[in-house]
């Protein structure tokens, strides 16, 4: 058989992404060959049943790889892959991200290593030492700050397979920042599962805010810095100041909110109320006149009446959300919203989902005819596409020079662009 570097499949979040671009480097480095490395998402029943159909889809088309599942789904629910025929090995959210993990696999006939390889993720008490420099577009990168989450919202599944919160010390961080500079990229997205929740598990217990300022500051030659979805109850004075004075800072805040209702909030254990998201937005948009907002919000949690419903909808107007992210609910067995006995018909749930995205593709239009006549600096993701510092996208006629940013007046709109 000839050899053939691995194949990599990536499912779910920004963060498995970066994992999955780690992987490859230590899968490289250890010299693995003819696998195909699936790369899980848990956190909707939905995206598990992706995750089985992908793997049986990959198996046919590479009869002689070895099949590798990891991931989040792979560590909440080994047994589930461990038990498909397609399957070869399963490894968990922290084998995946250590070199020893792959050299065995490398050195091992299909057979000889352990199938299954998936520890308890609650006692990881590290980020993961690999940190990738340059990950994303040629453009902008991504840069993994913290890991695992200590909250236990009763719906969700991600703490179970991410375990607990950890923190990348400020100065590591720094640091690669200053080497993606160097390298180029105009803009830095610091990720984790639970971003507000950074520094907690540090010494002096340093806040996100803190980073933030840190990294301004250390790296005055960064363009621009973009923080990814927050939890506005977490939000520390400093990420507030750095909100009003920085304008590297870009106004865009993806939120986590997940429903509008003061009764579903407590049931879903979130730990702010729907006039906490209000204020916070209204705060936040007067340090920061051009802020825009994305939000999660879901859609058909257990017991959600139509009133409570209508709320979540009344929700994205009130706090002027501009890019929603909708979930239906999806009942994840082992959390405690799963055991709720008034479950919402699935047909109801569809039609709230459809709802509420119809709000969210109203708020765009409002914000993309808003910019008409504005003039804003546009990062280019390739030579017709760049993104505003509110992640609009916006197009040219002419070609730009990919990584570079534009500074031009937006003339019309198309559809969910902007152009310029």
């Amino acid at each position: 058989m000839i050899s053939k570097p691995p194949q990599f499949t990536t499912l779910g979040c920004r963060l498995n992404a970066y994992e999955t671009e780690a992987m490859k480097e230590l899968s490289q480095q250890a010299g693995l060959d003819n696998a195909v490395v699936i790369n899980t998402c848990a956190v909707t029943a939905e995206a598990v049943r992706k995750a089985r159909q992908e793997i049986r889809k990959l198996r046919r088309e590479n009869p002689d790889a070895r099949i590798i599942v990891t991931g989040c789904a792979a560590q909440t629910e080994p047994e589930t892959f461990a038990a498909m025929d397609e399957v070869d090995t399963v490894i968990g959210n922290t084998e995946k991200m250590q070199p020893g993990t792959w050299q065995n696999m490398a050195a091992d006939f299909i057979g000889q290593t352990e199938r299954v390889q998936v520890d308890d993720i609650m006692s990881v008490s590290e980020t993961a030492g690999h940190l990738i420099d340059g990950f994303g577009t040629r453009s902008r990168a991504y840069v993994q700050v913290q890991n695992g989450c200590d909250h236990r919202c009763t719906f969700c599944i991600i703490p179970y397979g991410r375990g607990n919160s950890r923190s990348v010390p400020a100065g590591v961080v720094v640091d690669q920042i200053k080497r993606l500079v160097d390298k180029g990229y105009n803009e830095v997205v610091l990720t984790g599962v639970d971003l507000t929740s950074w520094g907690a598990d540090l010494p002096a217990q340093p806040k996100l805010g803190d980073l933030v300022m840190r990294i301004l500051k250390l790296v005055p030659d960064l363009p621009r810095l973009r923080i990814s979805s927050i939890d506005s109850i977490e939000v520390d004075e400093n990420l507030m100041q750095a909100i009003a004075t920085e304008t590297r800072l870009m106004p865009h805040l993806h939120l986590s909110l997940q429903h509008g209702d003061d009764l579903i909030l407590k049931r879903m254990k979130r730990r702010h109320l729907r006039d906490d998201a209000i204020r916070f937005a209204e705060d936040a948009r007067r340090l920061r006149p051009d802020m825009t907002f994305g939000a999660d919000i879901i859609a058909g949690f257990p017991t959600e009446t139509d009133a409570h419903f209508e709320n979540s909808l009344k929700l994205v107007t009130d706090c002027d959300l501009t890019w929603l992210h909708v979930f239906p609910y999806s009942k994840r067995d082992g959390t405690p919203a799963a055991k709720i006995p008034n479950q919402i018909n699935g047909n109801v749930i569809k039609q709230r989902a459809a709802r509420l995205r119809a709000a969210g593709d109203a708020q765009v239009q409002a914000h993309l005819a808003d910019q008409i006549g504005k003039t804003h600096h546009i990062l280019m993701e390739n030579p017709h596409m760049g993104r505003t510092e509110q992640f609009t996208e916006v197009t040219f006629a002419q070609p730009q020079r990919e990584g570079s940013i534009v500074t031009a007046q937006i003339i019309g709109v198309t559809e969910t662009r902007l152009s310029a």
